[in-house]
């Protein structure tokens, strides 16, 4: 799926890339965004959002293609392999400290293939259940009606391996209730399993989930940010909920293929940290269960080598594991 966004060349003046000589300014033709994840998800919107930004602050048409898959290494191995000059890609905590631990082969290494531009935002995670399914009004009266029930229960997530499963896998763990995991193609999916009452809980990425819990079909039980969430107030975190040391983010960051020049990258970084800091920015992502970041380069190498050890220790704790 694409989406072209128009809008008058300005820019950058940029070397030959790729073989091909740009003449003039940057970009020279469409600039490519690549979702690794369906339409509609919260990497998708958020995408978007800032591609708006970036179209805007630099002119030209930009495109966005969503290309799921294998937790989205397949979208990601189209940006390392593009050798345009005018491919990004918006890639996730998953491509810089999960899926080298969860997959048996990868034909890409984060650190020797990409090139990062900034960090883009990041979310808690919410735990949340269906109002008409689940009685539970709390995570303490979840976990409890959790482990009455005979055969235990289900909890979605977007795919094996992702944040979400993680988190709900460790989550079972720790509180030694009996969860199966059931995998869908991104939020679309899991959210009308746990409308109807096939799945009993999900801990998403709460961009996902925003407007579904404003309706009050689902009913959030608690956030796995380290403090409570500007649009959620009266929703406690999970150490407020009982759980502690609970605290995970899902981040991202637009990264492009090692043969993309540094000067480029260095400008893109840096309208990137500059549209972070946008008043109307922050208030959409807001809305949208998000904040916007904004790094160098060298923080979002950083940030992925930091988180790695917690990653690996959560793929263990789930038994995950891929070809």
């Amino acid at each position: 799926r694409r989406t072209v966004m128009g809008g008058l060349a300005a820019g950058f003046a940029m070397p030959a890339i790729g073989g091909a000589r740009a003449q003039g300014t940057w970009p020279t033709q469409p600039v490519r965004i690549i979702v690794p994840y369906p339409a509609g998800g919260s990497t998708d919107v958020l995408t978007r959002i800032l591609a708006e930004r970036l179209r805007d602050r630099i002119g030209g048409t930009w495109v966005i293609e969503n290309r799921p898959g294998a937790g989205g290494n397949i979208g990601i191995e189209a940006v390392v392999r593009a050798d345009d000059g005018h491919t990004l890609g918006s890639a996730t905590v998953g491509h810089f400290a999960i899926n080298q631990y969860l997959y048996a082969r990868m034909s890409w290494d984060p650190d020797k293939d990409l090139q990062p531009l900034s960090l883009t935002w990041d979310m808690p995670n919410v735990a949340v259940v269906s109002s008409e399914h689940v009685p539970a009004k709390t995570l303490a009266e979840f976990i409890e009606w959790a482990k009455t029930r005979d055969g235990g229960i289900f909890y979605g997530s977007p795919g094996v391996g992702t944040s979400p499963h993680l988190s709900g896998a460790m989550f079972m763990t720790r509180h030694g209730i009996k969860g199966t995991h059931v995998p869908f193609r991104g939020a679309s999916a899991t959210i009308p399993a746990m409308l109807k009452g096939d799945v009993q809980i999900a801990i998403d990425n709460l961009a996902s989930y925003t407007s579904i819990i404003e309706s009050g079909q689902m009913r959030a039980l608690a956030v796995t940010a380290g403090s409570r969430w500007p649009t959620l107030p009266k929703v406690p975190t999970m150490a407020e909920a009982g759980t502690p040391d609970f605290v995970v983010t899902s981040w991202a960051a637009f990264v492009v293929p090692k043969s993309f020049p540094r000067p480029l990258v260095d400008k893109l970084s840096m309208a990137l940290r500059e549209i972070s800091q946008d008043p109307s920015v922050k208030d959409r992502f807001e809305k949208a269960g998000a904040r916007p970041l904004g790094s160098t380069p060298e923080e979002v190498v950083a940030q992925g080598h930091r988180e790695r050890p917690m990653w690996q220790e959560m793929v263990k704790v789930s038994g995950a594991r891929l070809e």
